[in-house]
């Protein structure tokens, strides 16, 4: 499975009623797409949970390459470009994917963590710890799932979780979801990735 995610950083003064009146228009769109498991739609406020930027940053998890490479040299990553300017676009290889107990829930918040992997770092172990993470992430109350990835060119690791309500407490940035587009949520195959 492959996580991606590209952010648009918006003026101080953005009036972000046009993110969600585009959301609102647009998001739907989605809804079926061949090897999409999940987009979230989100979005930072400048001084709402701690964000420095206004933002719009949707995140995916692919079930397919090729659903991927469908959206991105698609119409639809086309005229968010003509819109926005093209973004850059991150990328990970996912390591573990789990539901939890909120699993049935319509998220409204997501939390991102991104965590550095050391050069010196013995990697089948610190694969096995960043792993973990998505597990325990998605047994919290309110969990809706929880994903663990790492970008290989970076070395960096992305801890990604979606919420049923108020994101917990905790160590990253907070997003609220507008929107979620799930055609294939459920062939997502859960556990570890190898």
């Amino acid at each position: 499975m492959h996580a991606m995610q590209y952010e648009i950083t918006l003026p101080a003064d953005y009036d972000m009623g046009i993110i969600r009146h585009r959301v609102e228009s647009k998001g739907h769109l989605l809804d079926d797409f061949p090897g999409l498991g999940f987009k979230a739609y989100l979005m930072r406020e400048r001084g709402r949970d701690d964000s420095p930027v206004n933002q719009y940053a949707p995140f995916y998890l692919w079930n397919t390459a090729e659903g991927m490479n469908s959206f991105l040299w698609g119409p639809g990553f086309q005229g968010l470009g003509e819109d926005f300017g093209r973004p850059v676009v991150e990328h990970w290889t996912t390591l573990a994917y789990e539901e939890g107990p909120a699993s049935g829930a319509v998220p409204r918040a997501a939390i991102r963590r991104r965590q550095r992997i050391p050069a010196p770092m013995h990697l089948p172990g610190m694969a096995a710890e960043l792993a973990a993470e998505a597990p325990r992430l998605a047994r919290t109350d309110g969990a809706v799932s929880a994903l663990t990835a790492v970008d290989p060119r970076t070395w960096e690791a992305v801890h990604f979780s979606l919420w049923e309500s108020e994101a917990p407490p905790g160590v990253g940035e907070v997003f609220q979801v507008l929107h979620m587009s799930a055609p294939e949520r459920e062939k997502l195959r859960r556990g570890r990735q190898w």
